[in-house]
């Protein structure tokens, strides 16, 4: 058993694929094997996390991750703690528990753990052990209104609160919660929530509804080995970490470098109007990219800009659109780009040999079929393309709607990038990272200071840095948004009183 951290990229397995898993190690095994070895990991870690606790309530639902909870109950009460088990009963039109979880329920009650049809009135410590990956809470499910009941005592008690696999009300495979986890929970209790993850982990738990519902999440493959197995295919998904998102250092190359050895990334958009100015958003992309280590940075502004220089980053080179060399600068392309972002795109779908599309240039692209069209001929033409939407654009180019997007974010962004044949970020809480025809990635860090105006952008020019220090697509993307993400932890470890201001954001990479 381990807590997983963001140290290491960890495979993710669906559902279908962890029973798969399970029904093939529970054949090698002797009967009940893997839930006894499931219940008495629960045990152990609760006995870990609140070694002081003293009054414990377990919540054990109608099939087998209510029999984790029976198994759990039984090893917490002979080690002296006081157990209370409260259990659903079984489901409409059913006669008995699955075998195992019959089997944990009869050793619990043999062995004297007290059952209660309501929860304690006092509890040091509460198990959320009600249905796991067993389905989805739905509310006209069979026993809903008391599962229901019970999770907003835990989720509205002060004690500590540990799911047994995944929280109740959480889709294991998209990290889409019913509506009752978004009412109850408290993210300024978010160090008391626990979940142990078992035999595999699941993708849920990391993007979407699944961070502020999962908590700090623990991982035991109940000794089968499943940890070290990859995503059974290429549809399969990772947890990103810090071995899979390295970036180039400067310090890897010879002395005898120069600016031109460490790659040109150019900035084309920020419009400026009679009404508007987005120029910030431009620059923001650009001071990024230049603090990734980025040689050299040049900034072209559409419509009317009044800017020639940055005053704090006079580094940026200050271009008109037409000038820059498409075919050989990595060009980062939307940022505040505004209407008049779409004057220039046939240029850059059809002369950018690298691009980075961010914004109102995926807007842009959304409206107009052709540009679709030259998007996705790209990619038979040897160029790189990355698109940064965050959920509303990628709902923009989907053609649906961002609560579409955000049930099921893995799917969408393997869709997008099959569709566009193109890497896809889909920013959001557990940032996902497709390509066609490979495994997913969903990034282990960050938190809601990227919640702010610019962060956006500053990732944009990020990714765009990555691309020209020599990494492929799907590699640089990953760098950046990892960097991107562990900046934001840093901070809120660092500067708990500074608010994290994107400008902070790109300065920030040289340890600003």
């Amino acid at each position: 058993m381990r807590k997983i951290s963001s140290a290491r990229s960890e495979p993710l397995h669906s559902v279908a694929a962890t029973r798969e898993l399970e029904r093939l190690a529970a054949a090698g095994l002797p009967p009940h094997t893997l839930m006894q070895r499931a219940g008495l990991s629960v045990a152990r870690l609760a006995l870990a996390l609140a070694p002081h606790a003293q009054r414990i309530w377990i919540a054990c639902g109608p099939g087998n991750n209510g029999g984790d909870g029976f198994e759990a109950a039984m090893h917490l009460h002979r080690w002296g703690k006081s157990v209370v088990v409260t259990w659903t009963g079984l489901p409409t039109g059913k006669t008995s528990l699955p075998p195992d979880a019959h089997a944990s329920r009869e050793r619990t009650m043999a062995a004297g753990v007290p059952m209660a049809e309501q929860p304690p009135e006092d509890f040091d410590f509460c198990i959320d052990a009600l249905l796991g990956i067993g389905g989805v809470l739905d509310p006209d499910r069979p026993g809903a209104a008391l599962m229901l009941a019970w999770l907003t005592r835990m989720h509205t008690s002060s004690a500590p609160r540990l799911a047994v696999d995944v929280p109740t009300g959480l889709n294991a495979d998209t990290g889409f919660a019913t509506y009752f986890i978004a009412g109850c929970a408290q993210p300024e209790r978010s160090a008391g929530v626990f979940t142990l993850s078992l035999l595999t982990l699941k993708p849920g738990l990391f993007t979407a509804n699944g961070r502020d519902a999962a908590g700090q999440v623990w991982l035991d493959d109940l000794g089968v080995g499943t940890a070290q197995a990859g995503p059974p295919d290429p549809s399969g998904t990772w947890l990103l970490g810090a071995d899979d998102a390295r970036q180039p250092f400067r310090s890897a190359h010879a002395h005898a470098s120069h600016k031109g050895s460490f790659g040109d990334v150019a900035v084309l958009g920020g419009e400026s109007t009679a009404h508007s100015h987005m120029a910030g958003a431009a620059l923001l992309a650009a001071r990024a990219a230049l603090h990734a280590g980025t040689g050299r940075v040049f900034v072209a502004l559409l419509g009317s800009p009044a800017i020639t220089v940055d005053p704090l980053q006079p580094e940026l080179m200050f271009r008109a659109p037409e000038a820059l060399d498409l075919a050989r600068q990595v060009l980062v392309c939307g940022c505040g780009g505004g209407d008049a972002i779409r004057a220039v795109m046939a240029r850059v779908l059809s002369t950018a040999t690298r691009l980075v599309l961010d914004a109102d240039a995926l807007n842009a692209i959304a409206g107009d079929t052709q540009f679709q069209t030259q998007l996705v001929a790209r990619q038979g033409r040897g160029y790189s393309t990355v698109l940064t939407p965050h959920p509303l654009e990628a709902a923009r180019l989907a053609g649906t709607t961002a609560a579409a997007i955000q049930a099921d974010r893995p799917a969408a962004a393997r869709q997008l990038a099959e569709r566009f044949q193109c890497v896809v970020v889909l920013k959001g809480s557990g940032t996902v990272i497709a390509a066609p025809g490979r495994s997913s990635a969903i990034n282990s860090t960050g938190n809601a200071l990227l919640a702010t105006a610019g962060t956006g952008d500053v990732l944009a020019g990020m990714v765009g840095a990555q691309l020209a220090a020599g990494l492929e697509a799907f590699d640089a993307a990953c760098a950046a948004v990892f960097t991107h993400g562990q900046l934001a932890d840093d901070w809120a470890i660092r500067d708990t009183n500074r608010p994290l201001t994107a400008s902070a954001l790109a300065l920030a990479q040289r340890g600003g």
